[in-house]
């Protein structure tokens, strides 16, 4: 059979499975947590922070999978990566162009792992990649990681990104309406018995398509992040996760005020289209014992940021709207720290600000750090308990 698409309907999306479906799946047992608890990974150096304060934070592969095992013993529920794709040199400074790939390293890290849900972020437009490779791999892994696997589905927002793969950089709205298209060839290659023919307005075209072995809960995990109208709508009928900012603040204190809205939109999206999605924010911990303590830690970071990296985030031109009217006279300040928001404080100020960020309807936080390893022990020794104290986790 060969269809002819139309945006949004290739497939009635709402009648496939998805993981939450499943009771059993890892997906529906970690969203019995009140909040979900995840690591965002530095695969790619300089972690999140523009700063040259000695630390052990590195985005090679053995640190990273410390970090993930370490999470997981935790108890933590997911962890993903960023995917760069930069000229050489990176965004300079700390960001001198050192990267992982998310995809490659996720997946190998389906067979040292037990629990944690693995999600690879994967431009999904970029290059040769095509619908049916996607669709066969994510089966793979899903089988080899009993469920665990998912695609954090981006599509690329700098220029240089796509002049990379020899192609101008597609339109923002276009770009979603084409990876809604990727993934309906993608769901039907994951469901279908039969043999799939495929020809619409996009560059893929299947003669026939199979695959096998099917996922086990229906398809993989489907995670994206977005703040535009069109990736809110894209995330409203397929992500199970929407990885959200807060919109035109990092200060802790202006992003609560901002949040309840964004958060709510992003919700009322997916109810209008029949679903139900979770939010997730990406916080930057900084904590210590005491006040004195953590507030040195953080002037530390600060004291040393590298001022070569502004010029290079500047030199990349982007057409992302989650990060519009971010940029304020403390820009620099906000890069040497790093993360979506900053969560300040001794654990208990720590955990107080979770509960904030729960009430203004945030589902689950992926969290960053500065100096990855020390900080996530301490996270796990300190703030963890006084998080089961407070309700945030079972």
């Amino acid at each position: 059979m060969t269809l002819t698409h139309r945006p949004g309907a290739l497939v009635d999306w709402e009648r496939f499975s998805a993981p939450t479906d499943f009771p059993d799946s890892p997906l529906s047992q970690a969203l019995r947590q009140p909040i979900l608890l995840g690591l965002f990974l530095p695969i790619q150096a300089g972690g999140w922070s523009a700063s040259t304060l000695p630390r052990t934070t590195d985005w090679r592969f053995d640190y990273n999978q410390d970090l993930v095992l370490t999470a997981e013993r935790l108890g933590f529920d997911l962890v993903f990566a960023l995917s760069q794709w930069l000229p050489k040199g990176g965004y300079g400074g700390v960001f001198d162009g050192q990267a992982l790939d998310s995809f490659a390293t996720t997946a190998a890290l389906t067979s040292v792992t037990q629990r944690i849900l693995l999600i690879s972020t994967i431009h999904v437009l970029y290059g040769p990649l095509h619908p049916l490779h996607l669709a066969k791999w994510g089966a793979t892994l899903d089988h080899i990681s009993g469920g665990r696997w998912g695609i954090n589905v981006v599509t690329g927002h700098r220029a240089v990104e796509h002049e990379m793969f020899g192609w101008d950089r597609i339109d923002h709205d276009k770009r979603y309406g084409l990876a809604a298209e990727f993934l309906e060839v993608a769901q039907r290659l994951w469901s279908d018995d039969e043999n799939f023919s495929f020809q619409g307005d996009s560059p893929w075209r299947l003669g026939g398509g199979y695959v096998s072995p099917k996922p086990r809960f229906g398809r993989p995990v489907l995670v994206n992040a977005t703040g535009s109208d069109a990736g809110i709508s894209f995330a409203a009928r397929y992500s199970d996760i929407v990885f959200i900012t807060s919109p035109g603040a990092s200060d802790f204190a202006r992003a609560i005020e901002v949040l309840p809205a964004h958060a709510a939109r992003v919700k009322q999206a997916a109810r209008e289209a029949g679903r139900e999605v979770r939010t997730l924010l990406n916080p930057m911990v900084i904590s210590r014992e005491t006040e004195a303590e953590t507030w040195a830690y953080h002037d530390a970071i600060v004291a040393h940021q590298d001022h070569r990296t502004p010029e290079g985030f500047s030199g990349f031109e982007s057409d992302a709207h989650a990060w519009r009217g971010r940029v304020g006279l403390d820009a620099p300040k906000r890069r040497a720290i790093g993360g979506n928001i900053e969560v300040i404080g001794t654990p208990e100020q720590v955990v107080e600000q979770f509960v904030q960020l729960q009430r203004a309807g945030i589902d689950g936080l992926q969290l960053s750090f500065f100096d990855f390893k020390p900080d996530l022990e301490f996270f796990g020794d300190r703030i963890l308990p006084l998080m089961k104290q407070a309700g945030l986790r079972l």
